[in-house]
């Protein structure tokens, strides 16, 4: 009788523990839904505890898109150019350019070929960045900056050159003003607006503030935005889903494999600065054709704020989307309501930030999570112990929205790895 020979199972894998956290949560398209379901349900919690029913309203939303626009603009910009591994600290002074010229053609002629020249002018300032660091290897801040000092310059003295003589200045020119141009063309959905409208008046409980969000994206939205939106989808699209998108992020990633390749990394990295500076001249013809005018110091730090957008969104177009409209809408909130909105917002940031405590907590952060409550708690003392808030919170509010964004999601960021990188041909061989 012969004995069975019995089979010894293997050994199970070791478990990741993954340091004692918990697991990390994967946001896919359910959890995003949720997320935003859940923002929307706070959100209307404190409109109607606070009374401050503008935080909803259409003409909100519609003010928090405008400045989202120009903001979003600038930091697509920059992610095309970071992507492919040169960092474009010159976004404000490519915008400057591209209001500027923008309004030199638009008060002479049609809105839309003042779109062009700002486009052009802010890519002829790309070209210019692209020849300084590309080409000669100045180093990329030190690039960037000097691009910001001479446009400013330039535009100021092309402005008294130009704005201050014959019909310019009959029409009201001046060195920090051009003449006025027309407005662009914008679009309201019939019918819908006015709906919206009327059940955001009765101010019911979620379903107010759903319809006044829907209102502001459906009332007098500019033709801009809504080219804004189709660059948005068409930057996904080309970057993350053809061979030219994948040449280019790999000259951001390893040039030097990417040349071993076969790819013109020199090639690619002009286009995508040329491509960057035309994106944040439009972000400034926005500026001057939305208040008819271009004005010196127009662009206010747009183009630094589009690029803490940009790493907010971790060089990607939908997390990008995601920090301009929140500084847009902040800053839509200070310039229509001021105090008595900005007051209804620190008892939503209070419950934000409450929240995030309790998420660190589960995840294990212990300090985060400390440090997330106590700033919860100071702001919900704020709150109940105030009616308003001075005028310099106020007017500080989207920048403050900008620190809370960049430090909250620096955790998980993870730029292209050759950004910033000098690159030269042959290098690797």
């Amino acid at each position: 009788m012969t004995a069975t020979a019995t089979q010894t199972p293997p050994p199970a894998a070791p478990r990741v523990t993954n340091g004692g956290k918990a697991p990390r949560l994967r946001i896919t398209f359910p959890v995003i839904l949720l997320i935003i379901a859940a923002a929307l349900i706070v959100v209307s919690l404190v409109r109607i505890i606070t009374g401050a029913n503008d935080i909803t309203s259409d003409g909100q939303i519609a003010g928090a898109l405008a400045g989202a626009v120009p903001i979003g603009l600038a930091g697509l910009a920059g992610l095309w150019s970071e992507r492919a591994g040169v960092v474009n600290i010159g976004l404000e002074g490519m915008m400057i350019l591209g209001a500027f010229f923008g309004a030199a053609v638009g008060w002479q002629t049609d809105p839309w070929l003042a779109v062009l020249a700002g486009v052009l002018g802010g890519a002829a300032g790309g070209l210019v960045h692209a020849i300084v660091t590309v080409t000669f290897g100045v180093d990329h801040i030190i690039a960037g900056v000097a691009m910001n000092i001479l446009a400013t310059g330039v535009t100021a003295y092309l402005a008294k050159r130009w704005f201050t003589v014959g019909e310019a200045a009959s029409k009201g020119g001046s060195p920090k003003q051009s003449p006025p141009m027309d407005s662009i063309k914008s679009f309201t959905v019939p019918g819908l607006s006015h709906w919206l409208a009327t059940v955001e008046n009765h101010h019911w409980f979620l379903i107010s503030d759903i319809a006044g969000i829907l209102g502001g994206l459906v009332t007098h939205i500019s033709s801009l935005t809504i080219l804004t939106l189709v660059l948005f989808v068409a930057t996904f699209f080309v970057l993350w889903r053809t061979a030219f998108g994948l040449r280019l992020r790999s000259c951001g990633e390893n040039p030097v494999a990417a040349e071993s390749l076969g790819v013109n990394v020199y090639f690619y990295k002009y286009m995508a600065v040329i491509i960057s500076g035309g994106l944040a001249g439009l972000g400034g013809v926005f500026l001057a054709i939305g208040t008819h005018f271009y004005l010196a110091g127009q662009t206010g730090g747009r183009g630094y704020i589009g690029l803490a957008a940009m790493i907010f969104g971790n060089w990607r177009p939908g997390g990008l989307a995601m920090g301009a409209g929140l500084f847009g809408y902040a800053d839509s909130l200070q310039l229509r309501n001021g105090s008595s909105s900005v007051h209804a917002l620190l008892l939503l940031l209070a419950l934000l930030l409450l929240a995030m405590a309790a998420w660190k907590f589960f995840r294990k952060s212990y300090v985060p999570a400390a440090v997330a409550l106590g700033f919860a708690v100071l702001l919900a003392v704020w709150y109940a112990l105030t009616d308003s808030v001075p005028d310099e919170v106020v007017q500080a509010t989207p920048y403050v929205a900008t620190l809370l964004v960049m430090g909250l999601s620096a955790q998980r960021l993870r730029m292209p790895k050759a950004d910033g990188v000098p690159y030269r041909k042959g290098e690797g061989g």
